[in-house]
């Protein structure tokens, strides 16, 4: 395993890395919109009536194609983390550093809180529903449900975009991540709300000031970011090719 880079404070003020942190704030106020946005639409068309089968479709649909796109446009600029627990999991491996990681987790939040109040204005004051857990999932439950969509999530990552040895495949790192979320949220959906990314959960919460078992989606995601970065760099990218990679890298 890399050792973590710490990095300097310094870090945060050069340009590539403030044209980064742009990047990552465009791309979750991208990513955000759409997807809360499908939701609250979704509450629109039902007049808030209950979840169906189609709507938690809608929903993977929906995030599974705005992350593809969110994913792309920020890739050559900041390596189109979008999610908190994927950068935590790029600096568990040494390919971001500590301080460029707390610039992006900062962008992160801030676009997906900007995402929430546009939509919540343009809607004429619709509500941006939190993350909750579903009517006897217990907060171990979700936590667990949290790691393991996580880990996907996050080996996807590696796999597809971090991993020297991707070849072509990289090319692809953009719609298989976005599918393995839109796969993860069939899945959990109906039980936690599939978050697998914190600034995701944390934007709706500050619009709607509801905090109920929030620590939930954050403990989960970057537990199972954390193990997957951990597994595919141990198991899968050998030490003589393992290289400190910058994080406009992937």
């Amino acid at each position: 395993m890399p050792r973590i880079a710490v990095g300097s404070p310094a870090e945060i003020g050069q340009p590539d890395a403030l044209k980064a942190g742009l990047a990552e704030f465009i791309s979750m106020l991208i990513f955000v919109f759409a997807g809360e946005g499908s939701g609250m639409a979704f509450n629109k068309l039902t007049d808030n009536g209950s979840t169906t089968p189609a709507g938690l479709v809608a929903a993977a649909v929906a995030h599974a194609f705005a992350l593809f796109v969110a994913v792309s446009v920020g890739a050559n600029i900041s390596g189109g983390h979008v999610n908190p627990a994927v950068t935590f999991g790029a600096l568990i491996g040494g390919h971001i550093t500590l301080a460029r990681s707390v610039l992006y987790w900062v962008a992160q939040c801030l676009g997906s809180v900007v995402a929430c109040l546009l939509l919540k204005f343009a809607t004429g004051g619709l509500e941006t529903s939190a993350f909750s857990l579903s009517s006897g999932v217990g907060v171990w439950n979700a936590v667990v449900f949290e790691i393991v969509m996580t880990f996907g999530l996050v080996y996807t990552v590696y796999a597809t975009a971090v991993d020297p040895k991707k070849g072509d495949i990289g090319t692809i790192a953009p719609i298989a991540i976005g599918f393995i979320v839109g796969a993860n949220i069939l899945a959990g959906g109906a039980f936690d709300g599939a978050s697998m990314n914190p600034a995701v959960s944390f934007g709706p919460a500050v619009v709607s000031w509801t905090w109920d078992n929030h620590w939930v989606y954050w403990l989960g995601p970057f537990v199972g970011s954390a193990i997957a970065a951990i597994v595919y760099s141990l198991f899968f990218i050998a030490p003589s090719t393992h290289e400190q990679l910058p994080s406009t890298d992937f």
